[in-house]
């Protein structure tokens, strides 16, 4: 049963970086929210799977958490946020595509050479993937700062939230209780304070290019 639920969770761990690295070529927001609701549904299933591994309880909590803030009210917000800045496609990143996957692939191989040796002290029944959930790290890292427009921004730092999450599942069954509430909230409340920041910048500059913040600053 546990060789069964280590290649599953290796699937999804997979997943997690295909996911990662179609979001460095994606260029529409609505994409962005759907490949960020894809990876929160990724997270539940690897949580769900080492619940019933190790017989955890709060595995199972912290899946219907994660269900609940990154499948149905992070995304949800983002939609409305979208909806109501009337804000449909992203520009062009400031690094070409091609230049984006390529940087993106060197930061797999640098992940997975830090990564193995974390990952042979690690206990977790997914201490395997520790190596993607880095990648996943570094790649959301540079979908974020690649990206001119803030709300590609957000999802980008939402996205490295998520391999973090990952990264913790993977080297010890996942967080304490209150610390995935804690992180949960910061999250959410972040969230919605970068929401009517963006509000404050497109009614100043009709505009969510992040270059406006310094005019901000300034006034």
């Amino acid at each position: 049963m546990h060789g069964y639920a280590t290649q599953f969770i290796n699937f999804l761990a997979a997943v997690l970086l295909a996911l990662s690295f179609a979001m460095l070529s994606q260029r529409r927001i609505l994409s962005l929210i759907h490949l960020y609701t894809l990876q929160g549904v990724a997270l539940v299933l690897a949580n769900l799977i080492l619940g019933f591994v190790t017989g955890d309880a709060h595995l199972y909590v912290s899946a219907g958490l994660t269900l609940v803030l990154k499948v149905g009210v992070i995304p949800w917000i983002l939609y409305r946020l979208v909806r109501r800045l009337d804000v449909q496609t992203d520009v062009e990143p400031l690094i070409n595509i091609p230049t984006t996957m390529l940087i993106g692939i060197v930061l797999v191989i640098i992940a997975f050479n830090v990564a193995s040796p974390i990952s042979q002290l690690a206990t977790s029944v997914a201490h395997g993937t520790l190596g993607i959930a880095l990648a996943c790290v570094l790649l959301s890292f540079m979908a974020m700062i690649t990206r001119a427009k803030a709300i590609p921004q957000v999802i980008g730092f939402l996205s490295m939230e998520n391999g973090l999450f990952f990264a913790a599942t993977a080297a010890t069954n996942g967080m304490p209780m209150i610390v995935e509430l804690g992180i949960g909230l910061d999250v959410l409340v972040g969230l919605l304070i970068l929401g009517v920041f963006m509000f404050q910048i497109r009614e100043q500059f009709d505009s969510l290019d992040i270059h406006h913040i310094e005019k901000l600053k300034d006034e």
